[in-house]
């Protein structure tokens, strides 16, 4: 007789080796009871409660096919912990003419066949919802306890070594900085434009937004509040802000939500967070005015200007810096000679990159991570469910699933492309309209690093290395006028385009 064989691990169990031990065991078993195996089926990390699991529903369609006898799985866990989807499955199977029989459970037919199948079953269930009420009763105990549960932290926050918030110093004093500049009067478009302009991050190493910028000012944990689910505790956490300065915050959200649209300018600045003042070095963000006339204009203006009077730089219209750095980025960028050197040198960096990759040593610490998962889910399915077994799940969950994601990242930034196909695209920018309001974003965002902008002239940089210290700042600029590396413009302020 033929026969498909399936086999499962869950996230919380082991990683591939599980599958290998499992086929093995089922191989033994197929050769001993005269089944050929003519389809394997393998789902990693899929819990056996819930129906997704591609495999395991590829292999019951091809069941329906009519071309096995039998699904041979390893244990009857590995086929259903749900006594309901194993039943419903089993009887699809049964109408195809398949039966189910399991390498290290021997269930005979008859009645008492039956009975011992759903004896094993109903163990599995209850293990199953067990392990799963035990995650949660440790979980609820953490909140009682104000501790950290899984998820990540608030920026300002990090996991102290009583497993409570802790606050970290840098990143809440920008929490604070934050708060005082939306009190302040400052919109949430300028406070983003200026956070990502001095490269500050999200609590997840992203740039800010107004989405995350609302959800910072409107989350409580910063007045001591500690929540989880319908657990609250007041100043249960080291708060971050005052009370009076939170109510300040949410008290502006109210007006300016009740602000009519016309109070808020939908312009998209295009050298948000690219625009720096050449005086000062600090960043310039997007502003409007309404001259004597009512007409209204858009400007870019130094913050520092802005904020705290310290900048004597005068704002610039925005559709002229804007046109003015597309028109010189493609005289400057868009020449054969340039869009060969350009080419070139982004091929190198990516060889250089994918020589110093990260990724083995994220794999050897996924790999010690994997090993210490199952020794606790091991110790858990033997009985051993003690506080510290749970926390110790739910921490190394955390860190695998850190992990994972952050190889899958560095993956991606692995991505080849040749030269040819770097050529090609660069030359796609060539014949744009640099008046044309789409072209100047296209060309902005593909090759403008920073703009600098003096009385006198503005340097565009275009290139620059992806170490951090050297990280493009007024110094850096200031040191090109003295012959210092990498690509920039010095454009001279005349009649025709005076900044």
């Amino acid at each position: 007789m033929k026969a498909y064989i399936y086999g499962r691990y869950s996230d919380h169990r082991q990683n591939d080796a599980s599958i290998e031990q499992q086929f093995r065991e089922i191989r033994d078993y197929c050769a001993s009871h005269d089944l050929q195996i003519v389809g394997e089926y393998a789902d990693r990390a899929v819990s056996g409660k819930t129906d997704a699991r591609p495999e395991f529903q590829r292999m019951i369609r091809d069941c329906a096919k009519g071309k096995v006898g039998y699904v041979v799985c390893w244990k009857v866990d590995r086929f259903a912990r749900n006594r309901y989807d194993s039943a419903m499955y089993k009887a699809r199977l049964k109408k195809c003419g398949v039966r189910v029989v399991y390498a290290k459970e021997s269930i005979p037919d008859g009645p008492e066949g039956i009975l011992l199948e759903s004896v094993l079953e109903g163990s599995a269930e209850y293990y199953s919802a067990n392990l799963s009420q035990n995650i949660r009763r440790g979980m609820t105990e953490n909140a009682l306890q104000c501790k950290v549960n899984n998820g990540s932290l608030p920026l300002g926050y990090c996991k102290g070594v009583d497993g409570k918030y802790a606050i970290e110093p840098a990143a809440a004093a920008l929490v604070r900085d934050i708060f005082q500049m939306y009190t302040s009067g400052m919109k949430i478009s300028e406070i983003t434009a200026d956070l990502n302009g001095r490269g500050q991050r999200t609590a997840h190493g992203a740039k800010f937004n107004k989405n995350s910028l609302r959800t910072l000012l409107r989350n409580e944990r910063y007045i001591g509040v500690y929540q989880y689910g319908e657990i609250r505790i007041e100043d249960g956490i080291p708060p971050i802000i005052s009370k009076e300065v939170f109510l300040l915050a949410q008290e502006t959200i109210r007006k300016n939500a009740k602000a009519p649209a016309s109070s808020w300018s939908d312009v998209d600045y295009l050298l948000t967070g690219k625009l720096f003042c050449g005086l000062c070095g600090s960043s310039m963000t997007g502003v409007s005015g309404t001259s004597h006339t009512g007409a209204k204009h858009n400007y870019y203006a130094c913050s520092a200007q802005k904020r705290q009077k310290s900048c004597a730089k005068k704002a610039v219209r925005k559709d002229f810096i804007e046109e003015l750095v597309a028109r010189e980025t493609a005289l400057l960028v868009l020449t054969d000679s340039m869009i060969a050197k350009i080419a070139q040198a982004a091929v190198d960096l990516q060889k250089q990159e994918q020589g110093n990759s990260p990724i083995p040593r994220l794999q050897r610490q996924l790999a010690d991570v994997l090993k210490k998962l199952n020794n606790v889910a091991s110790a858990i399915s033997q009985g051993i469910v003690t506080a510290t077994t749970k926390q110790m799940l739910l921490d190394f969950e955390a860190q695998k699933a850190e992990l994972e994601s952050a190889i899958e990242s560095e993956r991606v930034e692995l991505t080849g492309i040749t030269r040819e196909q770097l050529i090609f695209w660069l030359e796609k920018f060539r014949g744009g309209d640099c008046k044309s309001p789409k072209y100047q974003e296209q060309i902005i965002e593909a090759f403008v690093s920073a703009v600098y902008l003096f009385d006198d002239k503005i340097r565009i940089v275009y290139q620059y290395s992806k170490d951090e210290k050297d990280t493009v700042d007024l110094a850096f600029i200031e040191s090109l006028d003295g012959g210092g590396d990498g690509f920039a413009l010095a454009v001279p302020a005349s009649t025709t385009r005076n900044a």
